[in-house]
């Protein structure tokens, strides 16, 4: 009596599983897979709280793109890192998920498809499938740094795709998209009829410059573009439910794009009226836990150089993002090795498949881990490479 969209199995992995009992025992895990920065031991500023202090949230006047002077706020935001993007260009949603949703909704019919990175997170079929869409994965690849196979995205892309997402920079592998990949990106894009969609939650967490990087495309001008974030990273605030798109491409597209938008938004109004008041001061209070993350998210990079220098395993060039690749001997597989780290060492961390990885054997690791944790689960997971047979 279900619709076909549930055909995913419910049963836990192995790693579930063992990960279940072992907090069952009441063992200590050291878990290296933290996502969540509100269960990460950062400082939250008191403005925050002041921020809801506005008796206007107490009032209800929906508007479907958005209140205006939240969207104003994440303007400012992108003229603070040098980019000009009217207010009327952006659209508030309670999450970049729901602004998937509407860009399939508004994009694709049932069966079209968009391609999406592989390595990347494992989110997209989800998302696309509850709306009747096909998800085509291209493959990323590393040669000491990633990049995008930009002959197999032309190569894939057909009749019904419509729409080509980028995360950038891309989660777990932390590498940003390339201008000279954008530029091409955008040129077939506009010979084909397709939009670019740019999920850029980790922007601002680059661990250095980087030549040739494109943060963010909110300046594409030759193909309909839509660019992605929210609170949930930029401020660390994934309680919040605010996130955003920015439209961006020729004018014309643009504005019937708007429209359209606005349209699906108004069907649900699901931004709550609080948050969009407060935006502009959780975005300000906001850069107090983004410092903090960058601070700890860097001294734990640099800890794991260190921990695994001269090991058997590496970490993976990373360039932004709350994440790092680990690539261990290919001795064991991923599933191995992470349900050994758990069962003998009581540290865990994900197997690169379940962001599909396409060979063994990757490890991914969370930087956003406290530090004490990180780094007593790094230097058992050190000792694990450097004693396994």
């Amino acid at each position: 009596m279900f619709s076909s969209r549930f055909h995913w199995g419910f049963e836990q992995n192995r790693l579930t599983q063992l990960l279940r009992g072992k907090r069952g025992s009441g063992a200590r895990v050291l878990d290296l897979t933290v996502s969540n920065p509100t269960r990460a031991g950062l400082h939250y500023p008191p403005e925050i709280l002041r921020a809801f202090g506005d008796k206007r949230i107490l009032s209800y006047s929906p508007a479907p793109a958005g209140l205006e002077e939240a969207r104003a706020a994440v303007s400012r935001y992108y003229a603070a890192r040098g980019h000009a993007v009217a207010a009327g260009r952006i659209l508030l949603t309670a999450s970049t998920s729901e602004a998937y949703a509407y860009l399939f909704k508004l994009l694709c019919n049932a069966g079209d498809e968009v391609l999406a990175p592989r390595p990347s997170y494992p989110l997209f079929e989800f998302l696309a499938d509850m709306e009747s869409v096909k998800v085509r994965q291209y493959p990323l690849t590393y040669h000491g740094a990633w990049s995008i196979d930009l002959a197999a995205i032309e190569g894939m892309a057909g009749e019904r795709t419509r729409a080509i997402v980028l995360v950038n920079p891309n989660n777990p592998t932390g590498s940003f998209v390339k201008r000279a990949e954008v530029r091409e990106l955008a040129r077939l894009c506009a010979a084909r009829g397709m939009a670019l969609i740019s999920d850029e939650v980790f922007a601002d967490y680059a661990f250095a410059p980087v030549d040739g990087a494109c943060p963010t495309l909110v300046d594409v001008e030759e193909c309909l573009t839509f660019c992605m974030s929210g609170l949930s990273k930029v401020a660390g605030l994934p309680q919040m439910k605010l996130g955003w798109m920015a439209v961006s491409g020729p004018a014309a597209l643009r504005r019937e794009a708007m429209e359209k938008l606005e349209w699906i938004a108004d069907t649900y109004l699901s931004v709550s009226t609080p948050v969009q008041c407060a935006a502009a001061r959780l975005l300000e209070a906001g850069e107090t836990v983004q410092r903090q993350i960058r601070e700890r998210t860097a001294a734990n990079l640099e800890f794991a150089k260190r921990a695994l220098a001269g090991s058997a395993a590496g970490i993976l060039g990373v360039e932004a993002g709350w994440y790092m690749v680990v690539q261990a001997p290919r001795i064991r597989s991923e599933e191995e090795w992470t349900l050994e780290l758990l069962e003998r060492d009581d540290v865990l961390v994900q197997p690169g498949f379940f962001y599909d990885f396409e060979s063994e054997a990757f490890l991914v690791v969370s930087l956003l881990t406290e530090r004490g944790v990180f780094e007593e689960g790094m230097g058992r997971l050190a000792e694990r490479v450097a004693t396994a047979r």
